[in-house]
């Protein structure tokens, strides 16, 4: 699904961030796709720390000026620590090298621009600071944005549903321990979600959880609506969106409502729906499964239903590996800035 780096793109990049969850599917993808670059890894925090790498012991490097003066990039999946010292150096640097910002913690910056390579090539836009769309963001527009060079659309819902991986090692430890402590009857962690999880189905997080659900959702809102309103053709309109915690170690699942104009069928809407980043699954296919979803890139939507009180709406399955997309995301920046320095 995804174009490789061209050769002439390899290059040094620095990966803030090379022993989280993210990290790791960063430098497995760039090493797949960017043959011949040189990845230096430094801590989450960018500071100078021990680590591990194949069962070895390692030592890190601090994240300075003189280590990334020559970096064609650097890609940040750490803490927001690492992100704004990354930040800092760069800036100071006249905007060199350029940053890609997996995290979003510097999508705040005024610098910063949203880029969602799922849906549209991936460009910098003249920025040096590059924030990759949160994946459940670009999974969403895609399939609108797709659906409505089909037929226009007068309004859709989606129900998001977030796995335990979107918050690091730290949220599938603590669903793991919850689960494993139901069962033995020990007391849950809950220094992530601050409220039980494992066997329940989250609408929001308890007081003193450090991240606020519905903060998450209205980042994916904001993200869907900066990539629909950079779309040409047909105006996609917002869809209302509901983001639950699921007891899921990984992979976004979606269920999309979307009505249209007119009627509809369904096998026209998996007919537009089918693209090199969309794999559709017909009604003699295995329904989509965020398991299935693992180590895939792109999206995949099966269990196509028209809505049977609306002949002109129909429900979609969406699933996709929310690390590989933003990992894809990345990557394909990383590739455009190889064939725009040619």
């Amino acid at each position: 699904m995804a174009k490789p780096i061209s050769k002439a793109a390899a290059s040094k990049l620095a990966l803030v961030g090379g022993e989280t969850l993210l990290g790791r599917e960063l430098r497995e993808v760039l090493r797949n796709r960017a043959t011949g670059a040189t990845i230096t890894e430094y801590s989450a925090s960018g500071e100078g720390n021990f680590g591990e790498r194949d069962g070895e012991a390692i030592y890190q490097e601090p994240l300075e000026a003189a280590g990334i003066g020559d970096a064609r990039a650097i890609l940040i999946a750490g803490s927001a620590k690492g992100a704004l010292k990354a930040y800092g150096l760069a800036k100071a640097a006249g905007g060199h090298p350029v940053l890609i910002d997996c995290t979003g913690h510097l999508e705040s910056r005024a610098e910063a621009r949203i880029a969602a390579p799922l849906v549209e090539e991936a460009d910098a836009g003249g920025s040096w600071l590059v924030v990759i769309a949160h994946p459940a963001a670009g999974a969403l527009a895609l399939t609108l944005t797709r659906l409505a060079r089909y037929r226009r659309i007068r309004q859709s819902v989606a129900q998001i549903f977030e796995p335990a991986s979107e918050r690091g090692k730290q949220g599938i430890s603590e669903l793991q321990q919850q689960t494993t402590g139901l069962l033995s009857f020990k007391p849950l962690d809950k220094n992530v979600f601050d409220a039980q999880l494992s066997f329940n189905m989250l609408a929001q997080y308890g007081e003193e959880a450090p991240q606020k659900l519905s903060s998450v959702e209205q980042r994916i809102e904001k993200h869907v609506a900066t990539i629909l309103s950079r779309q040409n053709g047909t105006p996609v309109p917002m869809p209302s969106l509901r983001l639950m915690q699921a007891p899921v170690f990984h992979g976004y699942s979606i269920s999309a409502w979307v009505e249209f104009e007119s009627a509809i069928k369904t096998a026209e809407l998996g007919e537009a729906l089918a693209s090199d980043r969309i794999e559709v699954r017909g009604e003699s296919e295995e329904a989509p499964h965020s398991i299935g979803a693992t180590g895939q890139s792109g999206l995949i939507v099966g269990d196509i239903r028209i809505d049977r009180n609306n002949a002109r709406a129909a429900w979609f399955w969406i699933v996709c590996d929310n690390l590989r997309l933003t990992a894809d995301g990345a990557a394909d920046l990383v590739d455009r800035l190889g064939r725009n320095s040619r």
